[in-house]
């Protein structure tokens, strides 16, 4: 593991190690209310301080982890339900962004799109999580700028960012990562048809279905 995190520079290092962090975190692999120590993680991937630091301070804005005073930075205890509710709450947001992006994209916003999704069929075949991760973001990124509704768009997005080690992790569960990219194809289905509603609906299922594959994964790495 150290060697291939020092090979990366400075930048991506930091997200390479959140990543690692958050994947432990969703997961339970690093309990809530464990204190995470800067220079013991530096040692653990083979980095300086910087990256970790870094990585530590999105952790936090993601609202995974806490500083507290004389504690340092501490993960904090999410329960099932409380993620179970966050789910729920970005599945009916995503619904609206997709039902408006839907009757509100450009066609070259929607073209852009389906060529995203046809990229994204090299990382589903090589099982590539972390290409996949980046294409899953981009996807849904691209259907909040679609509704052309700024708060909109800026309210998903601070809602993702709450979830976004949890959506990550869920991607680990069994083949999930192929079922993912074909759900995107039903939704895009129905955009291409310009049937929002059904859109919407496909897009609210694809959100539960990642809950339930969280809850799976963390059900049998706990």
């Amino acid at each position: 593991m150290h060697g291939d995190f020092q090979k990366i520079d400075s930048g991506l290092l930091s997200d390479r190690i959140r990543d690692a962090l958050t994947d432990a975190i969703a997961s339970g692999t690093i309990a809530a209310g464990t204190a995470l120590d800067e220079q013991n993680l530096a040692q653990r991937y083979g980095a300086s301080r910087t990256p970790v630091r870094e990585a530590l301070r999105q952790l936090a804005a993601s609202g995974l982890v806490e500083i507290r005073p004389r504690r340092g930075v501490v993960v904090v205890r999410l329960t099932p339900q409380r993620i179970a509710d966050m789910f729920e709450t970005t599945a009916e947001i995503e619904a609206m962004c997709t039902r408006l992006a839907t009757y509100r994209m450009t066609p070259l916003e929607r073209g852009g799109l389906m060529e995203l999704h046809e990229e994204s069929a090299e990382a589903v075949e090589a099982g590539d999580l972390d290409a996949y991760d980046r294409f899953n973001r981009t996807f849904h990124e691209a259907l909040y700028a679609g509704t052309h509704n700024a708060f909109m768009a800026e309210q998903a997005l601070a809602i993702r960012e709450r979830l976004a080690a949890f959506r990550r992790t869920q991607l680990r569960h069994a083949d999930r990562i192929r079922r993912s990219r074909e759900e995107h194809g039903d939704i895009l289905t129905a955009i291409a048809e310009g049937d929002g509603e059904t859109a919407a609906r496909r897009m609210r299922a694809h959100m539960l279905r990642a809950a339930a594959a969280l809850g799976r994964y963390i059900a049998e790495t706990g």
